[in-house]
């Protein structure tokens, strides 16, 4: 999954995107609301986190710009403020929902986590296919009740699949949510984990989970 972290505190924007990293997040990094809106403007994220107090363009009049130009994905707002004012302004804004400094980074990540699966139809941090299943609050991968180890890149490109299963998704988009701007679009490297995932997940080629549509991209089969 890839995020927009808009935040002008140099500390905790470091320090937010390492946690985001850590969990599995690709993270591209804006110090101020005008480089904000280049970002948001330029690439497909899956998620933002904007602070309300930003330099250039306040984070209020960026969130309504994203949704003038019909960004959909999710956006949390960060305030340093404590007035349900500032709250609802950012609500009504076009923000999905909010978090007060100082806050902990697990319930960032919590509420994070639920925003993408609900922006995909998913309520649930359970993620499943047939005998594929996904915890998304642990990490836990299993295939018939049985855990597989996935590597940090080879999980996210699972989730994702995941999330958007049954729809073929391409190369490119799936090169884009899963690495930061600075990643070489050219690269082979999603056939190179689609193929790991294949091995790890259905090495016998038993259930057929992903499925190859030659010059379209890829789609994680929907099962019962």
């Amino acid at each position: 999954m890839r995020l927009l972290l808009v935040e002008d505190d140099e500390q905790l924007q470091e320090n937010l995107k390492l946690a985001l990293e850590n969990q599995g997040y690709s993270v591209d990094t804006a110090p101020d609301g005008e480089e904000g809106l280049y970002l948001g403007s330029e690439h497909p994220y899956d998620a933002a986190i904007i602070d309300i107090g930003l330099p250039k363009m306040d984070g209020l009049t960026l969130i309504g710009k994203l949704r003038e130009d019909n960004k959909a994905f999710p956006i949390i707002v960060l305030t340093a403020r404590d007035r349900w004012q500032d709250k609802v302004a950012g609500l009504d804004a076009g923000a999905d929902d909010y978090l007060t400094k100082p806050f902990q980074t697990e319930e960032l990540v919590a509420r994070l986590n639920a925003l993408i699966r609900r922006s995909a139809g998913q309520a649930s941090p359970i993620l499943s296919s047939g005998v594929l299943t996904v915890n998304t609050s642990s990490h836990q991968v299993s295939v018939d009740n049985k855990e597989v180890s996935l590597s940090s890149y080879e999980y996210r490109l699972l989730v994702y699949l995941l999330l958007h299963q049954g729809k073929v998704i391409s190369k490119t988009e799936l090169t884009e949510h899963l690495y930061d701007q600075d990643f070489d679009l050219d690269s082979n490297v999603i056939e190179v984990f689609i193929r790991r995932l294949r091995k790890k997940l259905d090495p016998d080629s038993q259930h057929q989970f992903i499925e190859t549509l030659r010059g379209q991209g890829y789609k994680l089969r929907a099962q019962n």
